[in-house]
């Protein structure tokens, strides 16, 4: 099955009310299961509740308002490159290869950037964009989930 059939079957789970999808063709056997709604970027704002309104006569002492709790982390800028599919993150082809970008690095729309890994296939990543690699966000055999940000060009 190739790459952009898989997308597009795991496009239409992620926007269905579909848990899980299974399928079986001549050359393989795919099996797309939703996450249980959990954020999958780890940069999200935290909303605060709001303190309910009280008339001013009826207002008690303000007590010192409580310190931010953490600062977010920091949103990356420039254009993220983000995984396809959920996988193990690999930057070279082998373990003893160079890796496909290094930071600094110039890469061409098309280009392969990393491999990511699923049901033991190898699926080459490539550039969606021209430009310089500023950070490589996944790190190298660590698993990642379909939609995390993985590497950012500017």
């Amino acid at each position: 099955m190739d790459l952009r059939k898989l997308k597009t079957l795991i496009d239409l789970v992620s926007e269905s009310n579909i848990s899980e999808l299974e399928i079986t063709e001549a050359d393989g056997k795919v099996r797309i299961v939703k996450s249980d709604g959990t954020p999958l970027v780890a940069a999200m704002p935290v909303m605060q509740a709001a303190q309910p309104m009280v008339p001013a006569q009826a207002a008690a002492p303000a007590a010192p308002a409580p310190a931010a709790a953490t600062p977010a982390a920091p949103v990356e800028t420039g254009h993220l490159v983000k995984s396809p599919m959920v996988g193990t993150f690999y930057r070279a082809s082998s373990p003893n290869a160079k890796p496909f970008v290094e930071v600094g690095q110039q890469v061409k729309e098309g280009d392969a950037i990393c491999i990511i890994e699923a049901m033991k296939i190898m699926n080459e990543i490539e550039a969606d964009k021209s430009g310089t690699i500023v950070k490589v966000l996944a790190e190298n055999g660590q698993p990642v989930e379909y939609g995390q940000p993985l590497i950012v060009i500017e």
